[in-house]
């Protein structure tokens, strides 16, 4: 993961500097001088994804969402080719100017990486430690900060604490910041240069800024959303929305490069006190929804990124607003504030945050003034969005981690796997006095009756047969609607079903085409649910 963080964000780097450097594509719209370089860049890349997409066979790209889940299950082996062609599509997204970030990519390269080491090493550790462990190199070599990719793995990805798992995943944390340093220098994402913090001014205007950036963050994470969502529902194939994206984001980057690319130079320009060309109004407007098209549209990338700089942009703008009115010295404060805000809202982890910050700066103040926007800010995001941009993906998809490991496993375990064939079925033309010998011979005091096409017709009970005239059919005495299971149905449906239910099986029925696919139990439904919860626990105590 040292290798693999540095490679990224150094080769993105790289060709952003060669895009940046091509003569020759300059037009002058009337006494302006703009560059086509960002938006030849962006239609280049969108070849490449399209390629890659073709190669990997991804219908979808998979980011820390799908890591997130993985984590939750008992069958947690993640795709690698999908996790591969995913962070291919990221890199060049970043390269070619798209207003996507490196993190999320990398912390699902690392989740795929564990996931596959874990399936060769014989099963030493459990899947989501391994899992754990790779997003955590991820984090600690991005940011050369092996606490914060310690705490982000356990707080973001696995969502528990254990014995076993730290150990490994801090081992794995120090050792991608160990070898990112002995191999690539000991730098820091954003260099900041010495300066004095006043704490005692800093805090109230944090607190104060706090619930603004939850605002902000929240605008963020719901134009990525509705972007995706668009997109969705447009009808319109990959490449059509790819060029869309690319021509958008290339001609907005001709007046606001900055709002480009990862926005690296960006959050270190503002951190810096150093003037942009640009207004931060102009680039927290042009960041957000350059972000929210970029991704909703198919150039896949990370989400954190581009959070530091709206967040950073938010903060510097807030930071000028109190400069101006005596409540704060001017200083970077509101801007490092803002950018661990807001970034940690979007990714659902404060405390890898105000972590990142604090190995990030190497100041206590910072870090400690951070934590008063940190809380707050995810307070406001959490009320008015949810834990997470993550969890909302997983939500969208009808997925809820929150309600923990056995409720997954519940929901994806579908009852028709188990439904069984141990039941009595009759033609809806067989008598009454033919259908009470069968069932007292099978020793049942339920049957169901078929059509000669074996369409479910309906349910018969004995003690209704018994008070009916023997000779009429059956078919005259059924319950047409009884109490079913869909064949779809998971277990945790299935449940909620049966506890309405009084008898003796309940039919599984494939409604689409009206067939009775077998029966279930209630004893059936409880040895499959002890079944799973067993498994969960063994999990958990891994």
């Amino acid at each position: 993961m040292a290798l693999m963080s540095n490679g990224f964000v150094k080769g993105v780097q790289y060709l952003s500097d060669v895009r940046g450097s091509v003569s020759g594509l300059d037009v002058t719209i009337g006494t302006t001088s703009l560059s086509l370089a960002p938006l030849c860049g962006l239609l280049l890349a969108v070849v490449a994804i399209l390629i890659i997409r073709r190669l990997f066979k991804i219908s979808r790209f998979h980011g820390p969402a799908d890591s997130i889940y993985a984590a939750h299950r008992t069958d947690n082996e993640l795709d690698v080719r999908a996790g591969i062609g995913s962070t291919l599509a990221a890199f060049v997204s970043a390269a070619g100017g798209g207003s996507v970030g490196q993190y999320g990519p990398l912390v699902h390269f690392g989740a795929t990486m564990g996931s596959f080491m874990r399936q060769h090493t014989g099963g030493m550790l459990s899947t989501d430690v391994f899992i754990g462990c790779g997003v955590a190199g991820a984090i600690a070599a991005g940011f050369n900060a092996p606490i914060a990719g310690i705490i982000f793995a356990h707080e973001a990805i696995l969502r528990h604490f254990s014995l076993r798992a730290i150990a490994p995943i801090a081992i794995a944390s120090i050792t991608a910041a160990g070898v990112s340093k002995w191999m690539f220098g000991d730098s820091y994402l954003f260099a900041m240069d010495n300066i004095n913090v006043d704490l005692i001014g800093l805090l109230p205007a944090a607190l104060l800024a706090g619930p603004l950036f939850g605002l902000i963050a929240v605008l963020f994470m719901m134009s990525i959303r509705h972007s995706a969502r668009f997109a969705a529902s447009s009808g319109w194939s990959p490449a059509r929305l790819l060029i869309t994206a690319a021509v958008g984001a290339g001609i907005v980057g001709m007046w606001v490069p900055e709002a480009l690319g990862l926005g690296t130079s960006a959050i270190s320009d503002i951190l810096n006190s150093e003037s942009l060309h640009i207004s931060l109004i102009l680039l927290l407007i042009a960041k957000i929804g350059l972000t929210a098209l970029c991704i909703g549209f198919g150039m896949f990338g990370g989400v954190f990124s581009p959070a530091l700089l709206v967040g950073a942009s938010a903060g510097a703008i807030m930071g000028r607003i109190f400069a101006s009115v005596g409540i704060l010295s001017a200083g970077p404060g509101m801007a490092i504030c803002g950018m661990a805000a807001v970034a940690s809202a979007v990714i659902g982890a404060p405390i890898s945050g105000v972590l990142i910050i604090l190995e990030l700066t190497m100041s206590y103040e910072f870090a400690v003034a951070a934590m008063l926007s940190v809380v707050t800010c995810s307070m406001v995001a959490h009320f008015l969005f949810g834990h997470s941009f993550f969890d909302r993906q997983l939500l969208d998809r009808g997925i809820d981690v929150s309600l923990g490991r056995g409720h997954i496993e519940m929901m994806e375990t579908y009852v028709a796997d188990i439904a069984h064939d141990d039941y009595v079925h009759l033609d809806e033309l067989c008598s009454a006095q033919n259908a009470i010998k069968i069932m007292l011979d099978a020793k049942v005091t339920e049957s169901y009756v078929l059509d000669k096409n074996d369409k479910f017709k309906g349910k018969l009970t004995l003690h209704l047969l018994l008070a009916v005239s023997p000779d009429s059919q059956v078919i005259q005495h059924i319950e047409s609607n009884p109490i079913s299971i869909k064949h779809d149905a998971s277990l945790q449906q299935a449940i909620e079903i049966a506890s309405n239910f009084v008898g003796e099986n309940i039919p599984v029925i494939d409604r689409d085409n009206n067939v009775l696919l077998g029966v279930v139990t209630e004893a059936d439904l409880f040895k499959l649910y002890l079944g799973l919860q067993g498994r969960v626990a063994d999990l958990e105590r891994a």
